[in-house]
């Protein structure tokens, strides 16, 4: 599925953030990428998505090197990689429906796919009751259920969740942590990367251990421990 060959990171003048990374995927995993802050994770990631380039080495997603996408290519690979990041990201003038009604709008989805998809998408993540309220009226474990939900209208194959409960409360983690479990069961690869040790060594998932741009543990169902 995600295929990271030799990537390096640097960068000017002479900054490393990744050094030689070697990390094979497979389809439909759940991998914990961990490290302190720093370490490499969100770098590692931003490549990923394409929003940041290797000084060297090949990403390969399926049977596509992003590396050779231009431009003009990288929103339909984004569609493919669902992301979820630390602070959300909603509009905040904008309803719940509205939030992810408005990612199906960008994508040039009409209105009928948008009022079919938008209500099933909250149901999945368990937000029905929520459809009409603004961001400022929800917990931080709902925004942030509201994002995933977001990540999750275009059907991806792959879920990248960077550091998503960051901001959360033990309950609200959970919450979170426990619908990417969920949307792993039903076929997505998940990649959650998090410096939070105690969802990792709860997880008992596959586990990969980042450190100064350089993987140092691959464990198949590894700990976190600090």
């Amino acid at each position: 599925m995600i295929h990271f060959k030799n990537i390096s990171k640097i960068y000017p003048p002479h900054m490393v953030a990744l050094e030689n990374v070697n990390l094979i995927i497979k389809a439909r995993e759940f991998v914990s990428l961990v490290g302190s802050s720093g370490a490499g994770k969100s770098t590692l990631l931003r490549m990923l998505i394409g929003e940041e380039a290797p000084t060297m080495g090949e990403i390969i997603v399926g049977d596509v090197s992003i590396n050779s996408l231009d431009h003009n290519e990288l929103p339909y690979l984004r569609r493919k990689i669902g992301t979820v990041f630390q602070d959300y990201k909603l509009l905040a003038g904008k309803t719940v429906y509205e939030n992810i009604a408005f990612a199906m709008e960008v994508a040039g989805k009409d209105e009928l796919e948008i009022k079919e998809d938008v209500p099933q998408v909250l149901g999945l993540v368990g937000l029905e009751d929520k459809i009409n309220q603004f961001p400022y009226q929800l917990s931080g474990g709902e925004k942030q259920r509201v994002a995933i939900g977001r990540a999750l209208v275009h059907r991806p194959d792959i879920l990248v969740a960077d550091e998503p409960t960051g901001n959360l409360d033990p309950v609200n983690t959970w919450e979170v942590v426990n619908l990417l479990l969920k949307l792993n069961e039903l076929g997505a690869t998940v990649i959650l990367a998090t410096h939070d040790n105690s969802i990792v060594n709860n997880l008992a998932r596959r586990v990969v251990l980042m450190d100064k741009g350089r993987i140092i543990k691959d464990d198949e169902k590894g700990k976190y421990l600090i």
